[in-house]
């Protein structure tokens, strides 16, 4: 039932945002999926969605679905050569994932029955989500450019005096380290999706053997973050620093946009901010950071994992932090949102898996009320936050801290009351299994 709910609700949001987008003149994520299908597919996560349903195959279907998928693409790849049609950015695969997981799909309903066809059919939709996940943000990105054409980069730029403006610091260090440094931080922030789309198939690896999903793994706390992260881009509208105030980057923005050419080399005044206009093209997706929400994401669901997942998962969250703040794409004050944002979600996912209680309900409404406060501390007291930062700068952290020692500390006692108690016999035939704890 949840998954069929889940269906719809992405199949009315595509809907939305295809006639939203459209009133702005641009191609929504159902025109832009259809042309994937044939065109040269944009930069997305095609092979990956394809990775992530391929959990539920054997690996004789594995390899048949990976082979299939291949071969469409160097095929639609020379139809379109020999039209002249090229790819756009390079890109020229991908194609072929996107049609295999149809295929999947018409097979699930036409050659499948009962919990054979309900878990191929969750395997395809949790790779069609993240694919449609990714035409979706592109989608709301230029919403965001075109309906808010005012920025408040200015009241967050004040409010990260009380940090110290570590944009500013974090970006004179990475030119430091030219060249090697931020290209290493580059990749980093480019490839999340791939360092989570890795995390998910380690969480996801018995999923054939067991004939079920377990009941919380990354690709839905993911999903959510991306689902609920950019509501907020409407309502705190903001750019990033090295656009508002320096050249811009990616092809939008640029001086003559900015409000001073300051980053990072000189920090921006204490004065009094107000909203300004912004071009209507670049996206307004700074507040939350939801690439901080992601990272801390991965470095929670790596804790159980291997020796060499959870030192990925903790560099990948320190990377992915150094980037934010190192290319000027956050300000200090979007990571601490970004922080409480993603655990308040990661609790309430929890919460809903083992049944609503006191501890979860506490939990997700402590988180909801921190992370409300912080933005109306931005929005309304970032002059008082710039004036006394040796108060606003540790009240900041420990409103995030006070969000982390909940967490760990609920989690725990979750995890706790889940482990199994002490037996003096075998377990009788009659009594069932008990729940597999998610990696």
């Amino acid at each position: 039932m949840l998954w069929a709910a889940a269906g719809v609700a992405a199949l009315v949001l595509l809907v939305a945002l295809e006639i939203t987008a459209r009133r702005y003149g641009e191609p929504g994520p159902v025109t832009t999926q259809l042309k994937g299908m044939f065109l040269a597919p944009k930069p997305g996560p095609l092979y990956g969605g394809l990775a992530l349903m391929m959990v539920v195959l054997t690996w004789r279907q594995r390899a048949v679905a990976l082979g299939a998928a291949v071969a469409v693409d160097l095929v639609l790849f020379l139809v379109r050569w020999a039209a002249g049609i090229k790819a756009e950015e390079g890109h020229s695969f991908g194609n072929g994932a996107l049609w295999v997981m149809l295929g999947c799909a018409v097979v699930a309903l036409t050659r499948r029955t009962g919990e054979d066809r309900a878990l191929l059919l969750k395997g395809v939709g949790l790779g069609l989500l993240l694919v449609a996940g990714r035409k979706v943000g592109d989608a709301w990105l230029v919403i965001t450019a075109k309906a808010r054409p005012e920025v408040l980069d200015p009241y967050l730029a004040v409010a990260d005096h009380a940090l110290g403006n570590p944009s500013w610091l974090v970006g004179r260090m990475l030119r430091a380290t030219e060249p090697i440094g931020p290209h290493v931080i580059h990749v980093v922030y480019a490839q999340l999706a791939v360092a989570a789309i890795v995390v998910a198939l380690y969480q996801l690896r018995h999923v054939t053997a067991e004939r079920r999903f377990p009941r919380h793994h990354l690709v839905r706390t993911f999903l959510l973050i991306g689902l609920l992260g950019p509501a907020v881009y409407m309502i705190f509208p903001v750019v990033g620093p090295v656009f508002a105030y320096g050249p811009g980057a990616s092809g939008t923005g640029g001086v003559e946009w900015s409000v001073a050419d300051l980053w990072p080399d000189i920090a921006p005044p204490v004065t009094t901010p107000h909203p300004v206009t912004y071009d209507a093209l670049t996206p307004r997706n700074c507040m939350p950071s939801l690439h901080t929400a992601w990272a801390v994401a991965i470095f929670v669901h790596t804790r159980r994992g291997p020796r060499v997942l959870r030192h990925g998962g903790a560099f990948w969250l320190v990377a992915t932090l150094c980037a934010t703040l190192g290319f000027g794409y956050h300000y200090g004050v979007d990571l601490v949102a970004g922080v409480v944002f993603a655990l308040t979600v990661e609790a309430a996912l929890r919460a809903y898996d083992r049944g609503w209680d006191a501890q979860g309900l506490r939990l997700v409404a402590h988180g909801t009320v921190v992370f409300v406060a912080l933005l109306a501390a931005y929005r309304w007291l970032p002059m008082e936050m710039a004036r006394y930062p040796l108060v606003a700068g540790p009240v900041l952290l420990l409103l995030m801290g006070s969000v982390i020692h909940g967490y760990l500390r609920t989690t725990r006692r979750w995890d706790e009351a889940r482990l199994p108690a002490q037996r003096t016999g075998p377990r009788t035939e009659s009594e069932p299994a008990p729940e597999p704890e998610p990696a």
